[in-house]
């Protein structure tokens, strides 16, 4: 399923432009712990995290991920909605806790 799929069945809210929104979620990695996610989240993950600075988006590009959901409105702040832009990374935003949107993220992927 593309991430903006996912995201419209969801309710989740876009927080960046002109990102790749098509991009396949084949899975889930909740994490924020950089360094952490950086090395066990895997490709087309949707990564969920409270971590809305420039250093998430640097680990979502390094670790390939389909986008990151920012949980609990966390904030993403100017620098990484910049980054994220240019990079065309999708960066969405839910109020939900991350163990509730992995729950959601589970049953669409079936």
């Amino acid at each position: 399923m593309q991430i903006e799929e996912m995201a419209e069945a969801l309710g989740w809210k876009l927080l960046t432009e002109n990102t790749d929104t098509t991009r396949e979620v084949k899975g889930c990695y909740c994490g924020d712990l950089l360094s952490w996610v950086m090395g066990r989240a895997k490709a087309d993950d949707a990564w969920l995290t409270v971590m809305g600075n420039v250093n998430a988006i640097a680990v979502a590009s390094l670790a390939d991920t389909a986008g990151i959901i920012l949980v609990e409105d966390a904030a993403l702040d100017a620098d990484a909605k910049a980054r994220a832009e240019q990079q065309e990374i999708a960066v969405y935003g839910t109020s939900l806790p991350a163990f509730e949107t992995a729950l959601k993220i589970a049953s669409l992927l079936g």
